[in-house]
């Protein structure tokens, strides 16, 4: 997981707080999807792409922090 040492933190930060919650209005994209997961009703190939692509940057930011935490 030697590429996640390789990213600075703040392309992390700023890829979750912008791709990661793109577009921001009327909600974010990635809280759409998790409340149609959440309901059921994510059935849709392109909507599982689309909380897939929209989760990718907080996955990253979690690992780093995770791998962090444990002193690598």
């Amino acid at each position: 997981m030697e590429f996640l040492d390789r990213i600075p933190w703040s392309l992390a930060i700023i890829a979750a707080l912008t791709l990661g919650l793109a577009p921001f209005f009327p909600e974010p994209h990635i809280w759409e999807k998790l409340k149609m997961l959440s309901r059921g009703t994510l059935t849709r190939p392109i909507d599982i792409f689309d909380l897939c692509f929209h989760a990718v940057p907080w996955a990253i930011l979690a690992l780093k922090a995770a791998r962090e935490a444990m002193g690598k």
